[in-house]
């Protein structure tokens, strides 16, 4: 793939696909971003294009409106957080209603941007054809993105294995490269696909052990362990008979889990321990109680402490660790300490010499939110989707068409 460096962008317009995705708090008198880590990281390819010279037009998603206005999805409050990060300003070309994001009013605004300046369209998912699964709506769509610019930049790992069309099919129409967020992910991955340094400890999280199937079947073979929190761990006692209350449970994944269970022997390792609640609700009663002792009608919302301690323990001493999904409803402060657990025993094996990752999304989240410094990890993805999909060897349309 070409680099930034590859382009000659000084004076020319440059479509930057930046992931800046943020989760937004609503409940005040104006949107608030809650957590602006995908910000921060997609800022350096920006700030280096302007640099150069380039008159840069950043798009991306948020959220998921469908294909129409949303004022509460306007990219607005992300271009007023985005100015402050780059420490410049940054002309918005979203019109309230409308959801004409590459037209005439988009097209003025770039058309008055000089070398160094920096403008963002709007939510790119207002317009039906970012997301439209008829290829001639979506080229459409392209063409019209494409007129804004002389040259693509790809720089959206956490959106790179959706077939959209700023994503993979705007690439096809200019002269392209990818941004220094996409080829640092890439060079991280790599090492976890590939050779990585033992022991090898891969910790998952999160609700659905069929979210997380192709990827557990892809690492299974190459790790030391692989330590199973979250709501999928409730699933995996099930294989193991145990009762599991009103846990999540997928029921239909209970014979996939005793085969894995099976192929990975004790390097599959569950929580001994489980804390369980009364009720979803941060007030609800809990109790800690054996994995194999949850009562009827509570529901598991977080590993033990004893779990935590075990987790640890098998992360001691590691030379590579993949950590996706959390161990508990974080979110909740109840249910936030194994995830806590989880990530302190990570971050001392970064400073122990061992190369660590966190796998994006919700545990990059949680990361931010219990107050343990970014640097603690030799790495913290952007996308969390994108990452597993890369690490079950699925080809990311995003990634393909910046190869071309």
């Amino acid at each position: 793939m070409r680099t930034i460096d590859d382009l000659q962008v000084a004076g020319h317009r440059v479509l930057v696909r930046s992931d800046l995705n943020v989760p937004l708090d609503r409940s005040g008198d104006s949107p608030r971003i809650t957590d602006d880590g995908r910000l921060v990281a997609s800022a350096p390819t920006i700030r280096a294009l302007a640099d150069r010279g380039a008159k840069v037009v950043v798009c991306s998603h948020l959220g998921r409106p469908k294909g129409e206005y949303d004022e509460k999805y306007s990219l607005a409050p992300v271009a007023a957080r985005l100015a402050e990060i780059l420490g410049q300003p940054v002309a918005f070309t979203g019109t309230e209603g409308s959801n004409d994001i590459a037209g005439d009013a988009a097209a003025a605004v770039v058309a008055g941007l000089g070398g160094g300046e920096v403008a963002l369209l709007d939510n790119l998912r207002f317009h039906p054809g970012e997301t439209s699964k008829d290829a001639a709506v979506r080229a459409a769509f392209a063409d019209d993105l494409a007129a804004l610019a002389e040259f693509y930049v790809g720089d959206a790992f956490g959106a790179v294995h959706r077939a959209h069309a700023s994503v993979a099919d705007v690439p096809k129409r200019l002269p392209h490269a990818a941004g220094g967020l996409v080829l640092a992910e890439l060079d991280v991955l790599r090492r976890l696909a590939g050779d990585a340094r033992r022991p090898y400890v891969v910790v998952l999280g999160g609700s659905k052990v069929s979210d997380k199937l192709g990827v557990i079947r892809a690492l299974l073979p190459k790790v030391d362990a692989l330590l199973v929190g979250g709501g999928m761990c409730f699933t995996f006692l099930a294989a193991q008979g145990h009762g599991v209350g009103a846990s999540l449970l997928e029921s239909e994944m209970i014979d996939t889990c005793k085969d894995l269970l099976a192929d990975g022997g004790d390097r599959i390792v569950l929580p001994t321990d489980v804390v369980i609640a009364d009720r979803f609700a941060a007030e609800a009663a809990t109790d800690v109680v054996p994995a194999a002792g949850i009562r009827d009608g509570w529901l598991g919302l977080d590993i033990g402490p004893s779990s935590t301690e075990l987790f640890a323990a098998r992360l001691d001493g590691a030379g590579t660790i993949f950590w996706n999904g959390p161990m508990g409803v974080f979110e909740m402060a109840p249910f936030a300490a194994g995830t806590k657990g989880v990530a302190d025993a990570v971050a001392a094996q970064t400073g122990a010499g061992a190369f660590t990752v966190v796998g994006g999304g919700d545990s990059a989240a949680a990361v931010r939110t219990l107050g343990i410094a970014e640097s603690s990890f030799s790495h913290i993805s952007t996308g969390g989707g994108a990452s597993l999909e890369f690490l079950e060897g699925k080809s990311l349309p995003g990634i393909a068409a910046l190869e071309v």
